[in-house]
């Protein structure tokens, strides 16, 4: 970044950290609603959820500043609309056992959104990248997009009915792709690993994880008690 890159995003993260008491209480909000329902939580393993920390906020905006200047592209993130134009300044984990219970799962939480009066700014987008899951989302009406990453996960942008207008990111996963998830994380982020057997294994635990899920999702189909 050069020196007046680097002065935006030290602007935009200052306003972020000023407001963020604002964006811990609407994610605490949104948690306690999910908590209430008691038909979403029959169908819900645990919940996670947290803000950004301000240095991975830095992160995210050289990463961004970075690629539209390489593709020429304006950078459309201010002091301003920082909070519209990043979604994931505070975010909802929903955790669950199999992947057919996203269909249930998806119809009690815009039930949830509704009662609340949540804007759903972006309705449910399944990003996979097996083949074999995106034709699932598919056929229960639910959009699919290519993940970068090897992982499943289906996202949601919700907005609460506020003055002061903040966004959310749902995350629907299951537990072994949540493992998946984490230790990528923990690898990965903010910055690439570089070491070269990481990356490798990280795939085959991609792969891995997704064959456990399959048996996971067929140890439920095959019991009568959970069709």
């Amino acid at each position: 970044m050069d020196s007046e890159q680097k002065a935006l995003a030290k602007e935009i993260v200052a306003k972020y950290v000023s407001e963020r008491e604002l964006v811990e209480t609407m994610l605490s909000q949104l948690a306690t609603a999910v908590q209430s329902s008691s038909k979403l939580m029959a169908l819900v393993h645990s919940l996670r959820w947290r803000v950004k920390d301000p240095e991975h906020l830095k992160d995210k905006i050289a990463r961004k500043m970075l690629k539209a200047k390489m593709e020429g592209a304006e950078f459309g993130i201010s002091v301003s609309n920082v909070f519209e134009t990043i979604n994931d300044l505070a975010g909802l984990r929903i955790l669950h056992l199999h992947t057919t219970q996203i269909t249930a799962i998806d119809v009690e939480l815009k039930k949830l959104l509704a009662e609340y009066k949540y804007d759903v700014i972006e309705d449910a987008k399944a990003r996979t990248w097996d083949d074999e899951y995106r034709a699932f989302y598919e056929s229960v009406g639910i959009a699919t997009v290519e993940s970068p990453k090897m992982y499943t996960s289906v996202h949601y942008v919700i907005s609460p009915n506020i003055v002061t207008k903040r966004t959310c990111e749902i995350q629907v996963r299951t537990l072994a792709e949540e493992l998946w998830g984490e230790v990528d994380h923990s690898m990965n982020y903010p910055t690439e690993t570089k070491v070269t057997t990481c990356r490798d294994q990280i795939r085959v635990l991609a792969r891995l994880t997704s064959s456990c899920s399959r048996l996971v999702d067929s140890i439920y189909s095959s019991n009568p008690k959970f069709k």
